[in-house]
């Protein structure tokens, strides 16, 4: 299975550790060697197909080994020092983010979904291969989606789509991304999928042979031209037809572009040389040219598109680029791997960081805001936008978000001329500064001494993060004094409503962490922020309150466990064995029963609490009643630990938090059906915000059998936790 991969890294990538690949591979071959996917095939699979992914984007050993133990830490008992220990602390890093990312929860909910987010732009920030791996993760999952059922199949293809397809594109993994919208789109919009498929199919032959005649032209224009080209017919990509005919609502012989021809040459010099050619053979359409070489796209695309009339009135797209441009535009962000061939010249690193400088632009804007909607709306605006480029009446071009105003284009300029922004003026002409921009228009902003500076309503006015951080920044110290009384106010009103005193809660790491990163100084520092609005004061305060709430927690745990290690150190003596399997250390012929509020079994960690008449109760350390007998009398603990049981079967209690969807319950009585273990109990009820609890007692011989269901149970769809319970 393995000699494929070897293959495409021998293909397609350089300097790779062909030893470190194979160490790898065994690895996962063993780890995963137990376990199946949804299709039946040996789970092996998807990471070597993974890792294929990575090969054929050429990139770098520690990331296609990655690729091959991506599931370890999730999935097998190989643990993140393992994976250090055996390998690299690099590799080890890479697979630890791939796991944190595919642990995240895709959800409806604003905050949670911008939790997850904020979580994503951190793993990238941290090492951009995190993502690259996570997206050829996803790539397979999608290949192989038919084995999935209905409903799963559209909830992933929803999410790829609004998640994993855009950051691809904002990547400039176009290899990527196509293929990702494509097989979205044939789950989500099935119908639609397969009659474009046959309209295209149906004059497929036809249009193959006029653009092989078209191609054969060309190449004899540029030949007698001296310039030496690679010429192919780029079918256009299903998605991509179907939205430009939903957005423009065209019919699909309205569409220019179904077929491209691209045209590689090897300087800037030869793509505008070429241009010239085709304009001279073909009449091109007015409207349809775009020069990406001179503004490329915010993900480093370039190239020059024209859209032209060629023999028998047909239309049809050219897109002309350098053979580097083409490889950029395949393959993006990965390109740094791939054709750096152990270049690691300043300049080269330089054009790697700039291709990610809007990944640093948008880690320091979600730092300034905690609004969830707010952080949302930002977050699409920069990954799934595109933009557009403009010019100041000097030439200088100035790239904004798709939608962006005069106002962002004058914060963009500098702070000082948005903040004494009057009016502006597009291509010569007074617009209002709510009017949205164009590519390639002239924009002039007027400005006055005398202005006030900016107003409320330019929050809202504003399309970028950069000029909206730069509006808030000017009101925060413009009205400092305003803020800071209204700040106190409603910050004591909800200290007073949450019932704690500041001092009580203002320590710890969340503290720490957000003094620092507010830099606040003093209460005044803090009530201006609150009356600004950048600190939303009751989930501060509910915050700090839970983790000082959580360490007095720990300290009075940490008191009850001194005074019953110096209990069971005054009463240590002999261990005497019982039927149940437990001993008992310091007493004889004593009464063992183990308390049903807890249900310990042999694994647990577990204490003795000696009981009027009935004898001595076992109870799981962690169990809260045991904690509410120890301070009334921490005497009568005694210690017990697990011996050799004689034919006992011991209850166990699981509780399942799961989304209230259909066949999740079937699919958990499946899943204990085939673990062979004795139901003994099982009830489920609904709760609130779509969720289910579903109650599940079983016979067990040891604590391996009870983990093992749980962490089947944990796998299934809709599942969301499962847990021990405690009365």
């Amino acid at each position: 299975m393995v000699e494929v991969l070897i293959q495409k890294i021998k293909e397609n990538c350089t300097n790779v550790d062909l030893d470190v690949v194979n160490k790898a591979f065994n690895l996962a071959f063993e780890a995963h060697k137990e376990q199946k996917r949804e299709s039946g095939e040996p789970y092996i699979i998807h990471p070597i197909d993974v890792a294929i992914i990575l090969a054929e984007l050429g990139m770098d050993t520690s990331t296609i080994v990655a690729g091959l133990l991506h599931d370890v830490i999730e999935d097998t008992d190989y643990t993140y020092e393992d994976i250090k220990n055996i390998f690299s602390e690099e590799i080890a890093n890479l697979v630890g983010g791939v796991t944190k990312i595919t642990k995240m929860e895709y959800k409806s909910k604003e905050e949670q979904q911008a939790d997850n987010f904020r979580k994503m732009l951190l793993a990238m920030a941290n090492d951009i291969r995190v993502i690259i791996i996570k997206l050829a993760d996803r790539l397979h999952n999608m290949r192989t989606l038919k084995y999935m059922p209905k409903e799963k199949q559209k909830r992933i293809s929803k999410e790829t789509l609004d998640i994993y397809a855009p950051i691809a594109h904002r990547l400039g993994i176009s290899k990527v991304k196509w293929e990702l919208e494509d097989l979205c789109f044939r789950y989500l919009h099935e119908e639609e999928y397969y009659d474009l498929v046959n309209q295209i199919a149906e004059k497929r032959v036809e249009r193959e042979t006029y653009i092989a005649k078209t191609i054969e032209d060309l190449y004899g224009k540029l030949e007698e031209s001296g310039i030496d080209s690679d010429i192919d017919g780029r079918p256009k990509h299903f998605y991509s037809i179907y939205r430009k005919m939903v957005t423009k609502n065209k019919s699909i012989e309205q569409i220019f572009d179904l077929t491209a021809i691209r045209i590689l040459v090897n300087s800037v010099k030869d793509c505008y040389e070429v241009l010239g050619i085709v304009h001279t053979i073909y009449k091109p359409i007015p409207g349809r040219f775009k020069d990406y070489i001179a503004m490329p796209k915010p993900n480093m695309y370039q190239s020059l598109h024209t859209t032209v009339i060629g023999p028998q009135g047909k239309t049809f797209e050219i897109q002309i680029r350098t053979f580097e441009m083409h490889k950029t535009a395949e393959y993006g962000i990965a390109a740094h791997w791939k054709y750096k061939e152990g270049d690691t010249s300043d300049s080269k690193e330089k054009t790697f960081e700039n291709k990610l400088a809007w990944l640093r632009d948008m880690l320091e804007w979600q730092k300034e805001t905690s609004d969830a909607q707010e952080f949302m709306e930002g977050f699409k605006i920069n990954l799934f936008t595109d933009e557009i480029f403009l010019f100041t009446p000097k030439g200088v071009v100035i790239d904004l978000p798709n939608g962006a105003t005069p106002i962002d284009f004058a914060y963009r300029i500098h702070t000082d001329i948005g903040n004494k922004c009057v009016g502006a003026k597009v291509n010569g002409k007074i617009v209002p500064l709510d009017y949205q921009l164009k590519t390639g228009q002239i924009v002039e902003i007027l400005t006055s001494n005398s202005s006030k500076g900016p107003n409320m309503d330019w929050l809202n006015i504003a399309k970028s993060n950069q000029a909206k951080s730069k509006i808030r920044a000017w009101f925060k110290k413009a009205k400092k004094e305003e803020n800071i009384t209204k700040g106190k106010e409603v910050f004591e009103r909800e200290l007073k409503k949450q019932g704690v005193h500041y001092a009580d809660i203002a320590k710890g790491e969340s503290y720490d962490k957000f003094i620092k990163r507010y830099n606040i100084n003093c209460m005044d520092d803090l009530y201006a922020l609150v009356g600004l609005g950048a600190i939303v004061a009751s989930s501060f305060i509910l915050k700090l309150k839970e983790e000082s709430l959580s360490k007095d927690e720990k300290t009075k745990e940490e008191n009850l466990n001194k005074a019953i290690e110096e209990n069971i150190s005054k009463t240590e003596k002999r261990k005497k064995e019982n039927n149940y399997g437990v001993t008992v250390r310091g007493e004889d012929n004593l009464m063992v029963r183990f308390a049903k509020c807890c249900n310990p079994v042999p694994g647990d960690d577990i204490l003795g609490y000696i009981t009027k008449g009935r004898g001595v109760s076992i109870h799981r350390k962690d169990c809260s009643n045991l904690q509410n007998l120890i301070e009334e009398d921490p005497q009568k603990v005694v210690d017990v630990a697990w011996g050799v049981a004689k034919g006992v079967a011991y209850m166990a209690e699981i509780q399942v938090k799961t989304e209230d969807i259909p066949g999740v319950l079937s699919n958990i009585m499946n899943v204990i059906m085939e673990s062979k273990l004795p139901l003994n109990a099982l009830n489920a009820k609904s709760a609130k915000s779509n969720l289910a609890y579903v109650n599940i007692k079983v016979k067990i011989d040891t604590i391996e059998q009870l983990k093992e269901l749980m962490r089947k149970i944990r796998k299934l769809t809709g599942v969301m936790d499962v847990y021990r319970m405690n009365n």
